[in-house]
């Protein structure tokens, strides 16, 4: 986006020296195997914008176009799949399959829409709660797949509560991207999917002649748990170099920025947001060590500019929704206004940097209108 596209304000921030030290233990590689085994699965492009890369004065821009996964609009049914594949592999493991599972969720959209269809593609059944603020369009989706809706006249973190509740008999199971004490296998499943649109962007870059890795990513936040495979993916490599990495979220509900801020994972109070698969309260348990340690920053942005990043990315063959295009808003406002040159040199970002957003959704998965709410 041009210079003048947003306010010249300090955005809300929060940087820690030394991420990039750190390390963890990587996703299982049986992962990748299993999401290629798939009858329908193809990697998403990694699209590179050289005109953004010359705004941006880095040297290559590229982004990862989640616009169509696995036949969805966005990424989620990387983190579904292969957690209901492991869900009921456990089940018939342990003899307790008996008959079809009810795959019980909470979501701003586009989660409940994966494990809706694949709960549809097994033979299972699929209950999922809806918070206020999602778009009757995306909730329609949902329907379609043949999932039960219930919707919650309250935000996010309260439907998830409700779908806790609702998955307590015998024949459900809870398939929640957030996790909580006494609630974390399940959602670590979902977090061990998303490494496969990891391990393709290495691919991709080396395809594209970027042999060393890029020097930044950036990934949209809600509960953190895409960020969290992030993290997971570039932190566990023993050797050679380490990117920055960058996490974006709406000024709405920036509860990783909050809590990266103060030191200890809290709870926000949301407001209305157009970013409605990123409108979260609460980092998820399983995510925040990861994001504390492994994030080198963070950063919030108002609706208008992520709008604004949307329709820079759509000029250039790129369908972003809100929450995909949060990823150009956020980089957009590390690396422009005041105090850009310290955020940039806290990024490590110079003008031969090669730079990953990830799109996480295309337009059609959380269409957006203030009438919908």
């Amino acid at each position: 986006m041009p210079e003048n596209a947003s306010s010249p304000r300090t955005p809300p921030w929060f940087a820690r020296p030394g991420s990039r030290a750190w390390r963890c233990a990587a996703a299982p590689a049986e992962v990748r195997e299993f999401h290629a085994a798939l009858a329908d699965y193809a990697p998403t492009p990694l699209t590179e914008l050289p005109l953004l890369a010359s705004e941006l004065r880095v040297g290559r821009v590229f982004v990862k176009d989640e616009s169509c996964r696995l036949g969805l609009p966005a990424f989620k049914a990387l983190g579904a799949s292969w957690a209901v594949h492991r869900t009921l592999a456990e089940r018939a493991a342990s003899g307790s399959a008996s008959g079809p599972v009810t795959l019980v969720t909470a979501t701003d959209g586009n989660h409940g829409r994966a494990v809706a269809r694949t709960a549809r593609l097994l033979g299972q059944h699929a209950r999922v709660f809806v918070p206020q603020g999602v778009h009757p369009q995306a909730v329609a989706a949902i329907v379609a797949e043949g999932a039960k809706v219930t919707e919650v006249a309250g935000a996010y973190d309260e439907a998830v509560r409700l779908a806790a509740e609702a998955a307590a008999p015998a024949d459900a199971v809870l398939v929640q991207d957030t996790a909580w004490p006494g609630y974390e296998e399940i959602p670590g499943w979902i977090v061990e999917g998303y490494s496969t649109l990891c391990a393709e962007i290495d691919e991709q870059l080396a395809a594209a002649g970027v042999l060393d890795g890029p020097d930044l990513v950036v990934v949209p936040v809600g509960v953190g748990s895409l960020a969290q495979a992030v993290v997971t993916h570039y932190r566990s490599r023993p050797s050679g170099r380490a990117p920055a990495l960058l996490s974006v979220e709406p000024e709405a509900a920036a509860c990783v920025l909050e809590s990266l801020t103060r030191g200890e994972p809290v709870s926000v109070t949301t407001g209305e947001t157009s970013m409605a698969g990123l409108n979260c309260g609460t980092p998820s348990g399983i995510a925040w060590p990861c994001l504390r340690d492994g994030l080198d920053a963070a950063v919030a942005v108002p609706d208008a500019d992520s709008a604004r990043a949307a329709a820079r990315l759509a000029a250039l063959a790129v369908s972003s929704g809100p929450c995909g295009a949060a990823s150009l808003a956020g980089v957009h406002a590390a690396l422009s206004g005041v105090g850009a040159g310290e955020r940039r040199s806290v990024l490590g970002l110079g003008p031969s940097s090669v730079v990953v957003l990830l799109s996480t959704e295309g337009a059609a998965a959380n269409p957006h209108t203030t009438a919908g709410h």
